[in-house]
Formats: C-alpha cells, structure tokens, sequence
C-alpha cells in the first residue's frame, strides 16, 4: 500500500495581507514583537510567530474579512491584555457582547478572547483556553 501524504504532519504557513509594508512592519514586529525573518519586497515581509511562517502579503488594496483572520492562544488573557494595551493595541468593542474593562470576552465554554484590528483592518485575536 503506498503512503498517504498528510498535510497534518506538515508546517503551516499563515497570510495576512498588507497595503503599507512599512506600517506593517512596525506593527507586526515593533508592536506585537513578532521576529522579522525577511523583507521580500515587493510580495511580502517575513515573519517569526514561535515557529510558523507568518507572511504579510503586499497587495494594493486590503478587503478586510469580517471576522477574526489570525490569533494568539496566551496563557493568561488578562496580563497578555495589559501589555498589548500598553504598547498602543486597541481592543475591539462589540455591541451585545458582555467584554470586560480590558475589552476580553468570556464565551459559554469559558474560553476567553479579545479582538483587535492591525493597521490595514484585519481582525486579530489573543485568547485563553
């Protein structure tokens, strides 16, 4: 019997699109404090998110999606909360959602989560399980 190939056992490679590199750049790497790998000018810049591929395509308009396009588990929402407000993030509202002082939601399984936007409108997410 030939082998299967199985995409499961393979890396994974993210993408978020970008319509400013620079801006991009200082978000993803000075904000968030992601490792910029390489700069692939003009396609993409590189980056490090604890061994997954993390490619911030270059296109020339952004349409961003309405819903959450990448995030973080953390061990500990509340502190991960703080630091990112600090270094300038901004956590998303959303009306009728019960979001706590910090903007963090906790849903029916307990699991907590808190969205921001990057600078081209992507929505990110940090959460706890």
């Amino acid at each position: 019997m030939a082998d299967k190939f199985q995409l499961g056992a393979q890396n994974v490679i993210a993408f978020i699109a970008t319509s400013d590199p620079d801006r991009a750049k200082k978000f993803y790497r000075d904000t968030l404090g992601l490792g910029l790998v390489s700069e692939e000018l003009p396609f993409a810049l590189v980056f490090d998110v604890h061994d997954v591929m993390l490619r911030v395509t270059i296109v020339k308009k952004v349409k961003p999606a309405g819903y959450t396009v990448f995030g973080w588990q953390v061990p500990k929402i509340k502190p991960a909360a703080k630091a990112l407000t600090k270094a300038g993030v901004v956590f998303e509202r959303f009306p009728g959602m019960d979001q706590d002082d910090l903007g963090i939601w906790s849903s029916p399984s307990g699991a907590k989560v808190a969205w921001f936007k990057d600078p081209d409108g992507n929505t990110l997410s940090i959460s706890e399980h």
